[in-house]
């Protein structure tokens, strides 16, 4: 028997049943049966998955350096404040160095002492600490030497003579120490 001539509109049994079979499928079903032939190779599938990469990363450093700028501020908010601390505390310096030995400014003295004490005390809670010390040998990045001198008993290029205490908030520093450093002959 002759098959019969195919007109326009008419689709083979065959094909028509693979058709309905798609038709049958879910969107996600479909998607998954279709991803692994087409989209492996598809440049446009492979430019959009680098792009997602790329935009990914992006967020994910702007995220951590987010993170990091925040943990800095939070750190270092209070460096302005303890900048403008800093003068009270030479002023408690300088009031202890020029002391008399005298026994009516024993008590005042004494109270000066203890407020110098209270007051590095509470600014160290919150990671103020004093830098130089005589006798420590000399760091350009902590110390400003104001001089050379020959100090007996001090080794060379150590600290001979502590003129201004120095400070650094956390691993920051406000301020160098102003020293005098030990230079033989």
């Amino acid at each position: 028997m002759p098959e019969a001539p195919q007109t326009e509109g008419t689709v083979e049994p065959q094909a028509a049943s693979a058709f309905d079979a798609l038709a049958a499928l879910t969107d996600e079903e479909l998607l998954h049966a279709c991803k692994p032939r087409l989209c492996a190779v598809c440049p446009v599938q492979k430019e959009a998955t680098e792009t997602k990469l790329r935009s990914l990363a992006e967020v994910d450093n702007a995220r951590k350096r987010m993170a990091r700028e925040k943990e800095d501020f939070s750190r270092f908010a209070a460096e302005g404040v303890l900048a403008d601390i800093v003068p009270s505390l030479d002023n408690l310096d300088l009031a202890l160095r020029h002391a008399t030995p005298d026994e009516a400014c024993k008590n005042f003295v004494l109270g000066v002492d203890m407020t110098r004490k209270l007051l590095l005390e509470s600014l160290k809670k919150h990671g103020l600490e004093t830098v130089g010390v005589v006798g420590e040998e000399f760091n350009p990045a902590l110390h400003e030497a104001v001089g050379l001198e020959d100090f007996p008993g001090v080794e060379e290029n150590h600290v001979g003579k502590l003129l201004g205490l120095g400070y650094k908030l956390h691993e920051r520093l406000l301020r160098p120490a102003r020293v005098v450093v030990c230079k033989r002959g």
